[in-house]
């Protein structure tokens, strides 16, 4: 009796870890932006976007690489920067994120010169949270930019829905971005 009832639990074991495996979302891809179907704030000027993910167990690596339009003629700067490729803050970009919710620091070249940005991520069962942090000192004096971006897939896998919310010394805003799979 006491043999089946050790075979019966670790089957039960094996199914529930098989369930929670099967579960856990894969973002790696390329996805574009479907700008039509976007939420994006006014002050990104978002053409264009694309994601290279690649994922694994342990981390999940995100290469952006992002097209604007022009500022608008008598517009000031900002961090954004000019131009059409993206630059300064949420434009091309290579970030890699552990995905067990442990905060790791990278180097990222910026308007300003070489400033640490602080990256974490953490799979939340079919959604990924990740989480970036700037401060440096600018013209102005110290500033901090934060994103936080949830991240969820559609059932078929396809579709990539990014909600962000930026914090930076010009306020706060939110976008939703919907991705789809190439």
């Amino acid at each position: 009796m006491k043999k089946l009832f050790a075979i019966a639990a670790m089957c039960c074991m094996l199914s529930i870890a098989a369930l929670a495996q099967a579960t856990t979302p894969d973002f790696s891809g390329t996805w574009t932006l479907d700008v039509s179907k976007s939420k994006l704030d006014d002050r990104s000027r978002v053409e264009s976007m694309t994601l290279t993910v690649t994922q694994t167990a342990k981390d999940i690596k995100i290469d952006t690489k992002t097209t604007r339009a022009p500022r608008p003629e008598g517009a000031g700067g900002g961090m954004g920067g000019g131009g059409r490729r993206g630059g300064g803050f949420g434009g091309d970009s290579v970030m890699t994120y552990t995905l067990d919710g442990k905060t790791t620091t990278i180097q990222q070249e910026s308007q300003m010169g070489q400033i640490p940005v602080s990256l974490t991520g953490k799979l939340d069962g079919g959604t990924l949270n990740l989480s970036s942090s700037r401060t440096f000192n600018g013209p102005n004096g110290e500033v901090t930019a934060t994103t936080k971006d949830t991240w969820t897939l559609s059932p078929d896998g396809k579709t990539l829905t990014v909600n962000r919310e930026s914090q930076t010394p010009r306020g706060a805003n939110s976008s939703t971005m919907v991705f789809v799979k190439k």
